[in-house]
């Protein structure tokens, strides 16, 4: 990209931790700091903001549509009353080619547990496969302990079936995707 906008390839390309994360090409995952940058909002073709934070106020701009989930990052919060309808929301931008940015107060945990039921129910893809795919575009997502027995659950009454489990660890109740990373921190 050249003129006005010559810096905006700097933005785009920063490490998939920071800002935004792409996830599909109609979903981005992000933190509040990115949520309310305007020059990443609109080169990255955002039309809908869904802020799933109680932390974070909304910065709004014209032409974006604007809708507040307000989600606590408890493990005791019940998160899966927002799984159907945050990605029913993010299905109907997709079908009217707009683009969404889900995000959270860092991006880490609510915002990514929502992401993960959005890809199990319209993307068809099992827990663990659409763990792994969105670890892959944000390397920093880890949903809460209390989060992922939600999405276990959910996983089960989509698919009738289990890709995850939550185990016991040194470290308390986890996925079972995250036994070997305990280990190798346990072991140190």
């Amino acid at each position: 990209m050249s003129g006005a906008f010559g810096a905006i390839p700097i933005l785009l390309r920063q490490p998939s931790g920071y800002g935004l994360s792409r996830i599909t090409a109609s979903l981005y995952l992000g933190n509040g700091t990115a949520a309310n940058n305007k020059l990443l909002l609109f080169a990255n073709q955002i039309s809908t903001v869904i802020n799933v934070s109680v932390e974070v106020a909304n910065t709004f701009h014209p032409h974006i549509q604007y809708l507040h989930a307000p989600i606590a990052d408890s493990p005791a919060f019940r998160i899966c009353d927002y799984f159907d309808p945050v990605a029913d929301r993010i299905h109907a931008v997709d079908v009217q080619q707009g683009r969404t940015l889900l995000h959270c107060a860092a991006g880490i945990s609510r915002s990514a547990a929502l992401c993960l039921a959005y890809l199990m129910k319209y993307r068809s893809m099992s827990l663990v496969n659409a763990h792994a795919w969105v670890k892959s575009c944000r390397p920093v997502i880890r949903p809460n302990y209390g989060f992922w027995e939600q999405l276990i659950q959910y996983e089960y009454k989509l698919f009738g079936t289990n890709t995850v489990r939550m185990i016991s660890s040194p470290l308390g109740m986890i996925p079972d995707l995250y036994a070997d990373e305990v280990r190798i921190t346990v072991a140190f």
